[in-house]
């Protein structure tokens, strides 16, 4: 771990003590969907959606039954409803078929389910099963490549280097950390560079604080 990277992740840790994932669930199966639902939409829309909608649904097997449409109409708020309707669907299906209704607990397991990328898969793991991983959302990709960790574009070499720079065991606190830090001071558009606890060692700081 560099000097750099050390100062990053100790920095926004005292900036964020309270970093978490900010999707409400109680198990795998309520975080994956949370997620999936999270796709350009946000976390708070997500949270007043779920009580309801894993109250009529409570198992993989009652998603993997649903009606489409009225699933559909539960989710309509989220945004996008028609496809992440059949992806939850599909996916359920698959966890009652292949792993007797219990979300399985491996990233190769997760991204063949439909609808499941990295992304998705490693906020499940990393928040519901407790194995690291780096999540790369807008987020994360914006400010790995405005702090000069990656000069890739792609999300899953943007992963890989995040990987590489920071220990294994940090890898699920810095993705929450980085997305708070993109909410609250590194705003697409309008960053608060003066504001930035990281301002001195980032390559970006102060050109979009005019």
């Amino acid at each position: 771990m560099s000097e750099k990277t050390l100062h990053i992740f100790s920095r926004l840790s005292a900036a964020y003590p309270k970093a978490h994932c900010a999707l409400n669930h109680v198990n795998p199966r309520e975080l994956l969907i949370a997620t999936m639902l999270s796709a350009q939409c946000t976390d708070k829309r997500v949270n007043l959606v779920t009580p309801g909608l894993f109250r009529k649904y409570p198992t993989a097997q009652a998603f993997a039954d649903a009606d489409l449409d009225e699933l559909k109409n539960d989710i309509r708020s989220t945004g996008f409803f028609n496809n992440k309707a059949k992806a939850i669907k599909s996916a359920m299906q698959s966890v009652v078929a292949k792993f007797g209704g219990e979300i399985p607990g491996t990233l190769d397991e997760l991204v063949q389910l439909e609808g499941v990328g990295r992304k998705t898969a490693n906020v499940v793991l990393g928040d519901a099963f407790g194995v690291p991983g780096v999540v790369v959302d807008t987020h994360v990709k914006r400010l790995a490549n405005l702090l000069g960790l990656t000069k890739n574009a792609d999300p899953e070499k943007i992963e890989q280097d995040l990987m590489q720079q920071f220990p294994r065991e940090q890898w699920t606190m810095l993705g929450h950390l980085l997305i708070e830090h993109g909410r609250a001071v590194c705003i697409a558009r309008r960053p608060q560079c003066g504001q930035c606890v990281l301002n001195d060692i980032c390559p970006s700081a102060l050109k979009g604080d005019k």
